[in-house]
């Protein structure tokens, strides 16, 4: 076990955000295998629509007679898809703004970090509601818009680290034996940078499933017959509260998904910078 697995284990609260993130991974993978009726993400049998959770159908069955329970393994892999492609874009292009940002000391960084912060005023949801509405309404018109609201993040973390490093002893000995500073940025600040980037990014993968879930449940997200779990919610919203398991089941795999990512985000911070360590 590494010195970090082994102080991680440690944090109860991040080892059970690790093991629901796991699972979430697993049935991802294998959904398709595990799903009683794979063949209900699109298929409809109205003459079993909204049958209460039985043994038959363990979670219900939706306005469509779908099973409930197929359809939130099978849109697992679309919750963890959404994430990790806006999250992967927003380091893209954000992670590289930082450095430049922060090692250089003229006009260029001062715009860079001035749009960012004009960004960061805006909030994200508003903000990608905004530019999901300019878009046509899809999966990938939803990724495209968090992407382009979370890049900011980055962009400001990297700044700072790269900020305090541009002042340390080993770059001004790096500059003395005659270092380029694309040399020093990438080689020698951005490794110093990873780890307060894999925190943001953990955590970031959490609140991206539940911007996501919110634009799927506003109608501009993934569309029908997907088995996205905010779209599930939103086919409910008629059906409340007399079919209450219509709506409940993909809700629960929201907030557990969610919390596993924000649990495990705690815990690495934790490692990171020991100076933020949430109180127990």
């Amino acid at each position: 076990m590494t010195p970090i697995l082994r102080k991680l284990s440690r944090d109860l609260p991040a080892m059970f955000g690790l093991a629901i993130v796991l699972i979430v991974l697993l049935v991802a993978i294998l959904g398709p295998l595990l799903a009683p009726y794979p063949g209900d993400a699109a298929a409809s049998h109205l003459l079993r629509r909204l049958k209460p959770p039985s043994e038959g159908f363990p979670f219900g069955t939706d306005n469509l007679g779908r099973d409930i329970l197929s359809r939130v393994i099978l849109g697992a892999r679309g919750a963890l898809e959404v994430p990790l492609v806006v999250v992967g874009i927003a380091m893209t292009i954000g992670v590289p703004l930082g450095l430049v940002a922060g090692y250089r000391r003229d006009w260029v960084s001062e715009s860079i970090m001035r749009f960012t912060d004009a960004v960061l005023a805006i909030p994200q949801l508003v903000l990608a509601l905004a530019l999901a509405q300019l878009l046509t309404p899809s999966l990938q018109s939803a990724m495209l818009a968090l992407s382009l609201t979370y890049w900011p993040f980055f962009t400001r973390i990297v700044y700072a680290e790269t900020r305090r490093l541009t002042g340390s002893v080993f770059v001004d000995a790096l500059r003395g034996i005659g270092a380029g500073g694309t040399r020093i940025v990438f080689l020698h600040i951005l490794p110093n940078t990873i780890s307060p980037v894999i925190v943001r990014a953990t955590i970031g993968l959490g609140f991206t499933i539940l911007v996501a879930a919110v634009l799927g449940f506003l109608g501009m997200g993934a569309t029908p017959p997907a088995p996205d779990w905010g779209l599930a919610i939103a086919e409910s919203r008629s059906y409340l509260p007399t079919c209450w398991w219509f709506a409940t089941f993909p809700g629960l795999a929201i907030l557990l998904t969610v919390m596993g990512f924000n649990l495990l985000g705690d815990g690495l911070r934790d490692l990171v910078d020991p100076r933020l360590r949430r109180s127990r």
